[in-house]
């Protein structure tokens, strides 16, 4: 039986932080019922690359939901909505802060309908402070929750990190709360509550020791390219042949075994060097004599070296890499699935990995509107989609 077999969820998000959320709860057999609009439906439909007017990311963020396409505007979808949620055990949004009120679906009416509900609210600055009635998406959550202002190379643009996410992070961040919420309404009596997730404090949440470096010290730790600031050796090397090789020589005992692998010995038995803060002091120097033996051998050969010593790198990925890569498929994290045309599709596998509850695919993402009579006739409604 599934993780979450049982689970009801009423998912009214659209395009990446509410409906993220809903498909790792899916994942893991929870029944995700996805309300979308009756004209076009979920927006990440049309997203980037599309097969036969579909998005193919669509069919990775929504696979294992049911698809019910209601118009939310009106007194017949809000009138739906309420009675799906009143058996619902989570309700998952993610529109601006006070748009579910304006429909009269907000918290206090669905939690006086059904106590035990609990809803997970995904927005741009959260439900309360001056904040929460501007527009917000991930790229701005990543800007103020500090990610922008590091990335990229000293003194240039700060850049993108290539994926959205602040959107994904905020996702996370609401599974784990809709998980720590179901424990605590299971051991205390039943009742649900709200989980507040804001993007720029789901970042914000992962920055590490950046507050407290600047409340100690007035450091103000910027964009450092590849490197790892504070933390030496860590960084990209150019090989032989023009490929970037990652080497994370940064623990003691690692430091010592790349230096000797490197035919650095004077390094590793450098006692200056043997701890951290003294090699981040002659971090210019550690790097010049790693990059001077990398940039003589192809990458294969380095890898091999450094393989043989014990030394966490490795080379930098293209998908076309990840879809060839031995433990990639021996971990079941490239699937062969289809779609709901049943077209076959490679989409990436289920995590976290239960020994016992493991995730899977069990259906293909939906048509639009595709389960609204199952759905809406269950609660006694016309099937009119």
């Amino acid at each position: 039986m599934d993780a979450l077999h049982g689970l009801k969820v009423l998912e009214l998000g659209q395009l990446i932080a509410g409906p993220f959320a809903g498909k790792t709860l899916a994942d893991f057999g929870a029944d995700v019922i996805k309300i979308e609009p009756l004209e076009g439906g979920d927006p990440l439909r049309s997203w980037r690359l599309l097969r036969e007017g579909t998005s193919v990311w669509w069919e990775v963020q929504s696979r294992n939901k049911r698809s019910v396409a209601l118009d939310l505007r009106s007194a017949e979808g809000q009138q739906a909505v309420r009675a799906l949620a009143a058996e619902a055990d989570v309700l998952i949004e993610n529109f601006k802060p006070g748009t579910m009120e304006g429909w009269g679906l907000g918290w206090e009416a669905l939690h006086a309908a059904n106590p035990k509900l609990i809803m997970l609210r995904v927005s741009g600055y959260g439900q309360t402070g001056p904040y929460r009635d501007k527009p917000g998406f991930g790229v701005l959550g990543e800007a103020m929750g500090g990610l922008r202002h590091l990335t990229g190379e000293p003194g240039r643009v700060p850049v993108r990190c290539g994926i959205s996410i602040g959107d994904t992070l905020a996702a996370l961040h609401g599974v784990i709360g809709v998980l720590m919420a179901l424990r605590h309404r299971e051991v205390n009596g039943g009742q649900g509550q709200v989980i507040d997730v804001a993007l720029y404090e789901s970042v914000f949440n992962v920055m590490e020791s950046l507050l407290p470096e600047y409340d100690a010290f007035g450091a103000v730790r910027g964009a450092a390219g590849s490197a790892l600031p504070g933390i030496a050796p860590s960084n990209a090397y150019r090989c032989g042949d023009g490929a970037y090789v990652l080497i994370g020589g940064n623990g003691d005992s690692i430091f010592k075994r790349l230096m000797r692998a490197i035919d650095r010995s004077d390094l590793a038995d450098d006692a200056g060097l043997a701890r951290n803060d003294g090699r981040v002091a002659r971090v210019a120097e550690i790097d010049a004599a790693i990059e001077a033996w990398t940039q003589q051998r192809p990458i294969a050969d380095v890898l091999s070296a450094l393989d043989a010593a014990a030394v966490p790198a490795g080379r930098i990925y293209s998908v076309a890499d990840i879809a060839a890569d031995p433990q990639y498929r021996a971990r079941g994290m490239i699937v062969q699935t289809q779609d709901a045309q049943g077209r076959p599709l490679k989409v990436p596998g289920i995590v976290p990995k239960l020994s016992a509850t493991p995730g899977r695919l069990r259906t293909p993402a939906p048509r639009l509107g595709e389960h609204g009579g199952e759905v809406l006739q269950a609660q006694g409604w016309p099937a009119s989609r």
